[in-house]
């Protein structure tokens, strides 16, 4: 926790906007694969 708390300080002291590198509709499309492997494991 300690760790985290002094990433966020830092990045407060200079913080960047979060560029998206995928589409909304590669992201879902990954998830829905992930989310399908999970539903398929619990065979």
């Amino acid at each position: 926790e300690r760790d985290i708390r002094a990433w966020i300080k830092l990045w407060n002291e200079d913080p960047r906007p979060f560029a998206w590198v995928k589409t909304a509709d590669e992201i879902l499309e990954r998830l829905a694969g992930y989310l399908q492997r999970i539903k398929d494991s619990g065979r």
